[in-house]
């Protein structure tokens, strides 16, 4: 097996709603995004994803919510845009377009800072 990442980033402001501090009123942050692909065989040219079709479809997917109001997203409407949740969002959204019989989605790092963010693995 290999693992085969992209990183990327997006700005976007949120709130957290019923949030007992600071973080309840709006505010931004440059979220860094990392998306990793677990392949357990190569294709014919050695590569288990080309790069370039990876961050095709992650790119898709973090331009939607590339500086917007995260909370005016459909998909947050309902639940937070917590750094959990939007990991959740970009997974789901990655997970079928990148299932091959070679290939899997494997996780969706989000992180607000350098040193603070989720891992999402799916399940």
């Amino acid at each position: 097996m290999i693992d085969i990442f992209i990183k990327t980033h997006f700005s976007g402001g949120h709130h957290l709603r019923n949030y007992p501090g600071n973080c309840e009123h709006p505010h931004g942050h440059n979220w860094k995004v990392k998306v990793t692909v677990r392949a357990d065989t190569l294709d014919e040219l050695g590569m288990g994803i080309d790069f370039k079709t990876l961050k095709k479809h992650v790119n898709r997917v973090v331009d939607e919510l590339d500086h917007c109001d995260l909370n005016q997203h459909p998909a947050f409407l309902d639940r937070n845009p917590s750094s959990e949740h939007i990991a959740m969002f970009i997974f789901d959204e990655l997970q079928d377009e990148l299932k091959t019989n070679r290939h899997r989605l494997l996780s969706v790092q989000v992180r607000e800072t350098d040193s603070s963010g989720v891992i999402y693995s799916g399940g």
